[in-house]
C-alpha cells in the first residue's frame, strides 16, 4: 500500500484518472451540500489527504487513513485535519458530519472490516446526511492496478447497493465510471491476465501519468463523460462505481 500512496502522490494532480474522478464527484458533493458551505466532511481512508482540497469548498474537511505513509505525504503538502485511524473503528462521535466520503478504499478491507466499515460509516453520518462512496468495479478487469491497489473485490451495482443498505443507507444514486475508457482497458486488463499479473513494484506504471498529448486526450473523454453523467445519465459498464447515498433523517 505505501508503494501505492507514494505512485498516488505523485500522480492525483494531473494523471488523467484523478481529473476525470474529481469531474465526476464534484456534482455529487454539490447535491449534497445543496448550496451549503458551512458542513462538517470528512473523507474515511483518505490516503495522502488530496481529496480534502474539493471537500473543504463545502466546509470544514476531515480525513484519516491507515497507513501513515500516505499521511505523511498530505502533510508534507501542508495538508492539515489528518489523523491516522481505521475505517472499521472510526474515532468519530455519532452523528458528527453532514458529508461522509469513501474513495477506492472498501474493495481492499477483508469481508469482516468491509462490513464494518460500512457501519462506522453510517455511524458517524448525522441523520439526512449524505455518502458518497467510489469503488473499483467489474471483475472482467482485474489486472496489475489490483495488485497494487490491494484489490481483495470489484464491485457491481448490486453488491454495492446490498452493502450500504444493509448499513442502513438509501441509495440516491449509483453509476459506473470511466466508461469511455472500457473498451482498451477491458482489452489491456485481459492481456494481463493471461500473461500473469505484475509484482507490486512493477505494477506502478498503471498510476504513472502518461505522455503529455496522451494525457491530455484521455482527460478530454472523460470529461466529455463527466457532461452525460451530470445532466443525470447513469453508465451501464465502466472501471468505477460511483455511488450517493443518504442516511434517512428518521433513524
Amino acid at each position: 500500500m505505501d508503494h501505492l500512496l507514494r505512485a498516488t502522490a505523485l500522480a492525483e494532480q494531473r494523471h488523467f484518472w484523478f481529473r476525470g474522478f474529481r469531474a465526476f464527484v464534484t456534482p455529487l458533493l454539490d447535491r449534497a451540500a445543496a448550496g451549503r458551505r458551512n458542513l462538517r466532511l470528512i473523507d474515511c481512508g483518505c490516503g495522502t489527504g488530496n481529496n480534502l482540497g474539493l471537500l473543504g469548498r463545502y466546509g470544514q474537511a476531515f480525513g484519516f487513513d491507515l497507513t501513515a505513509s500516505g499521511l505523511a505525504f498530505g502533510r508534507e503538502a501542508g495538508r492539515t485535519r489528518l489523523a491516522r485511524a481505521s475505517i472499521g473503528a472510526i474515532p468519530f462521535r455519532d452523528a458528527s458530519f453532514d458529508i461522509v466520503t469513501s474513495f477506492d478504499v472498501l474493495y481492499s478491507l477483508p469481508d469482516v472490516v468491509e462490513h464494518a466499515a460500512a457501519r462506522e460509516l453510517y455511524r458517524i453520518a448525522k441523520p439526512g446526511a449524505s455518502l458518497i462512496v467510489n469503488v473499483a468495479a467489474m471483475e472482467m478487469l482485474r489486472g496489475d492496478h489490483s495488485v497494487l491497489s490491494h484489490e481483495l473485490r470489484r464491485y457491481s451495482r448490486q453488491s454495492l447497493a446490498g452493502l450500504l443498505t444493509g448499513a442502513g443507507f438509501e441509495i440516491e444514486r449509483i453509476t459506473y465510471t470511466n466508461a469511455v475508457l472500457f473498451p482498451p482497458m477491458a482489452a489491456a486488463r485481459a492481456l494481463q491476465r493471461m500473461r500473469g499479473l505484475s509484482a507490486e513494484q512493477e505494477a506502478d506504471q498503471e498510476i504513472s501519468v502518461p505522455a503529455a498529448p496522451v494525457n491530455a486526450v484521455l482527460t478530454a473523454a472523460l470529461m466529455l463523460e463527466s457532461l452525460w453523467l451530470r445532466a443525470g445519465v447513469n453508465n451501464p459498464f465502466g472501471s468505477s462505481l460511483l455511488c450517493l447515498a443518504r442516511k434517512p433523517q428518521r433513524v
